[in-house]
C-alpha cells in the first residue's frame, strides 16, 4: 500500500510560507513555458524566483514533487501540480464591487482567464456608470443587486476597489451572500468573521516602502557653491569623508 499523501493531506499540512511563494513559482515556470524550456533545474527555478534552492525544494515536497537528479523539474507536469494546489485547475468566478479606474483596470487584465479565474460581473452605485461597458461582453451592473449575481453566479471571490468610507459595507453583503475569500483595494482595515478570508493590497503602502528604499539608496551632496547634488547609494565611508574634506556638507535625501 503506497505511504505517499493524498493532495488533500498535503494541503492540510503546507506552511502558510510556502503557499505564497508558490504563485511566484507558476509565474517563472510559465516564462519558462512561454520560452519552450521544457526541463528547469532547482537552482535556476529558484534564482528566478528569488529564493535558495534548499527551500524551494523543500517547498515543491510539500506538493510530492521531488524532480529527476541531474535533470530538474518537468516544467509542464511542476505546472499543473503548483496549479492543483492552489486550486486553479477549475474555473472561479470572481465580481469586483467598484467600477472606477482601479475596477477598471481589474476587469481589463488579460492574465486572470489565463490563471483560472473569471470575471463574472463589474458593480457600481454610480447611474453615470452603471450600464457602461468596462471590458468585451462586461456590462456594469448595480451594486444593489451584490445577493443576487453573487447567487447567480456561484461567486465564492469578490474583489473590493471601492473608496474607504464604502468598503466595509460592500464587504459585510458580500459576505452575506456567502462570499469566503476577498481582495480588497480599498485603503482600510476590513472586520470578517471566522472562516472568511481577506487579503488587502494597499498602493499606498507599497509606494511609502519604495520610497523609503530608494532614499536609503540616495545621499545629498550640497556643494560650496550652495547646490544641493543627488548621488545614488552605495558611497562609501571614505568617499564621504573625502567629499566633506573638500568642502561639501553631505545630508540625506528628504
Amino acid at each position: 500500500m503506497s505511504r505517499r499523501p493524498s493532495a488533500a493531506q498535503r494541503s492540510q499540512g503546507i506552511p502558510e510560507a510556502t503557499i505564497a511563494r508558490l504563485p511566484v513559482y507558476l509565474r517563472v515556470l510559465y516564462t519558462c513555458a512561454d520560452q519552450q524550456i521544457a526541463t528547469v533545474s532547482s537552482e535556476e527555478l529558484a534564482a528566478a524566483a528569488g529564493v535558495n534552492s534548499a527551500k524551494l525544494r523543500k517547498d515543491l515536497s510539500h506538493l510530492g514533487s521531488y524532480g529527476t537528479r541531474g535533470v530538474g523539474y518537468d516544467v509542464d507536469y511542476l505546472i499543473y501540480q503548483v496549479s492543483r494546489e492552489l486550486g486553479l485547475t477549475q474555473d472561479w468566478p470572481v465580481v469586483i464591487v467598484g467600477a472606477g479606474n482601479l475596477g477598471r483596470a481589474l476587469a481589463n487584465y488579460g492574465g486572470f482567464a489565463s490563471r483560472g479565474f473569471r470575471i463574472a460581473a463589474v458593480l457600481d452605485v454610480d447611474p453615470a456608470v452603471v450600464g457602461t461597458e468596462v471590458a468585451a461582453d462586461l456590462v456594469v451592473g448595480n451594486a444593489e443587486a451584490i445577493e443576487e449575481v453573487v447567487a447567480r453566479h456561484s461567486v465564492s471571490i469578490g474583489v473590493i476597489a471601492t473608496p474607504a468610507n464604502a468598503a466595509q459595507d460592500v464587504c459585510d453583503r458580500l459576505v452575506g451572500a456567502g462570499v469566503t475569500s476577498i481582495l480588497s483595494f480599498a485603503p482600510v482595515t476590513l472586520t470578517v468573521p471566522a472562516g472568511v478570508d481577506v487579503r488587502k493590497v494597499e498602493l499606498s503602502i507599497e509606494l511609502q516602502i519604495l520610497a523609503f528604499h530608494a532614499q536609503r539608496r540616495s545621499v545629498v551632496r550640497v556643494a560650496p557653491d550652495g547646490k544641493r547634488r543627488y548621488q545614488a547609494g552605495g558611497v562609501g565611508l571614505a568617499a564621504l569623508a573625502n567629499g566633506v574634506a573638500a568642502g561639501e556638507s553631505a545630508v540625506t535625501a528628504p
